[in-house]
């Protein structure tokens, strides 16, 4: 009942995981404005053809040719992604046509997502962009088969324990940091068994790993936090594994151990099962679960647990789930576009502060 990404913005999001340099969105000049001037950030060249009243009548292959051949001339770029959009695919445009007239070099993906594609899940235009680079031979069937499996238990998983169960959820901006941060530094403190979990996804993770980066054995040296996290930097899309790989190197430079590996970043929807039975096996007393908490069955465990989150409107499912805690973090996805390093979080920053005033 509420406004849920859509296809489109998956689309551009899985032509940047595979490292395109440029995308076409063909449809009006403001479909997915917001997502299109953010993966800027992150090096992808955005454009779009700019589809007017007319075009919407007589079509708009032309100008999809002339935009190809503008890009090309541009940026010359091995990978090009053409995205389309409501618009366009409405009135049924032939992208495969205008690459043909186009005829530049670069390898060009046509993706003919749209807001309603499939059911209208975000996933799904995800998983047609990786059917077309398996077609141009970019990723091998395998890989794009495991890929297409993680996102279809992303959608469940939102479906029955996240933002897309279906009702209007009310924004909530969680529980108060300090309050939560003074409870977790008293834990360790205590002599408790803590964990910290990250279970992340895509370039999110650099937010979300910010709660590893802490002092932990400045609080109590002889009792440091469990740390699981799903950065196996050998899994996933060519970015993704880049992601993993650095927060990994930065973590280890500032002497942070992971003690398990659970996966990585696209597998959160089964690293978030691993990741429980780790918990039940170290008998855990304080757990931390950061990136996609709703993904983790917390009701299967008994302890005092924070979820640290990336939208106020998964802040009330994640209490129904039995988080005992719940910190929400604002505008992730715009904190970590174009970043190769860790981020400060709000809740990370929160602790470092409150060890600072403890000590």
């Amino acid at each position: 009942m509420h406004p849920r990404p859509s296809p489109i913005a998956a689309s551009l999001y899985t032509l940047r995981d595979l490292n395109a340099d440029v995308v076409i969105l063909h449809g009006p000049h403001g479909c997915c404005f917001r997502t299109g001037r953010l993966l800027e950030s992150d090096g992808v060249r955005v454009l779009t053809t700019a589809m007017s009243e007319n075009d919407f009548i007589f079509g708009a292959g032309e100008k999809l040719a002339e935009t190809l051949k503008k890009a090309n001339e541009m940026f010359s770029p091995k990978l090009i992604g053409i995205v389309g959009t409501c618009a366009s695919m409405i009135i049924g445009e032939d992208l495969k046509e205008a690459i043909l007239q186009a005829d530049i070099p670069a390898t060009v993906l046509p993706v003919e997502s749209h807001g309603g594609f499939g059911e209208g899940d975000n996933t799904e235009g995800a998983i047609i962009v990786l059917e077309a680079a398996v077609k141009e031979g970019i990723i091998p069937s395998e890989e794009a088969e495991r890929q297409i499996k993680m996102l279809r238990m992303a959608t469940e998983i939102e479906k029955t324990r996240g933002m897309a169960q279906g009702e209007y959820i009310a924004p909530s901006f969680g529980d108060d940091k300090n309050e939560i941060a003074l409870k977790l530094i008293n834990a360790l403190k205590s002599g408790k068994k803590v964990a910290m979990v990250l279970n992340a996804k895509k370039e999110t993770s650099y937010l979300f790993a910010d709660v590893l980066k802490i002092p932990y054995n400045s609080i109590n040296p002889d009792n440091t936090p469990l740390i699981i996290a799903n950065l196996d930097d050998n899994i996933g899309l060519p970015r993704i594994r880049q992601h993993a790989g650095n927060i990994k190197k930065e973590l280890e430079k500032e002497g942070i151990q992971i003690d398990y590996i659970t996966g990585g970043l696209d597998e959160y929807p089964v690293t978030a099962e691993t990741a429980v039975e780790l918990l039940k096996e170290e008998k855990i007393d304080f757990l931390v679960v950061a990136g996609v908490p709703h993904a983790l069955p917390i009701e299967e465990l008994n302890l005092e647990s924070v979820a640290v989150t990336d939208g106020p409107r998964i802040v009330e499912p994640l209490r129904k789930l039995g988080y005992s805690h719940v910190v929400a973090e604002l505008d992730a996805h715009a904190k970590t576009l174009g970043t190769e390093k860790i981020v400060m979080s709000d809740f990370g920053e929160t602790i470092r502060n409150t060890v600072n005033l403890e000590n």
